[in-house]
């Protein structure tokens, strides 16, 4: 019932800053939790950012803190993950996920319904 587009994907040297976009079709942004996640080759899916949307609550992975920024336009069905001093461990591709309610365990790829296809991000040193 719901899909999800990320874009803004792209090569950046380290130091800058890129915006991902996730805009979803099929209903309205207000009544879902929306979450960034990213992965890299050989390693498993990881928690980079959550928005829930009652309350406007937000939570980010120790890395991400105080660099990356979640934010939502719900009037253009869109998330957007703002990446600041973006580092070469940055690099991966990034997915926005979904779902109704993720509950206490928001970090966990489990507890999102929703998927998008992913966008790339390189950091170069």
């Amino acid at each position: 019932q719901v899909q999800l587009v990320e874009s803004g994907g792209g090569l950046v040297q380290a130091g800058g800053s890129l915006r991902l976009s996730c805009t979803a079709s099929g209903r309205t942004l207000s009544g879902l939790d929306m979450g960034w996640f990213r992965q890299t080759a050989g390693k498993d899916r990881e928690f980079v950012a959550v928005l829930r949307q009652i309350g406007g609550v937000t939570a980010y992975a120790d890395d991400a803190k105080g660099r990356f920024t979640i934010s939502r336009d719900n009037a253009q069905k869109t998330v957007f993950l703002q990446m600041n001093s973006l580092k070469p461990e940055d690099t991966a591709d990034y997915y926005c996920a979904a779902d109704l309610a993720v509950g206490g365990d928001y970090s966990s790829p489990a507890r999102y319904h929703y998927w998008g296809q992913g966008t790339q991000v390189t950091v170069s040193s």
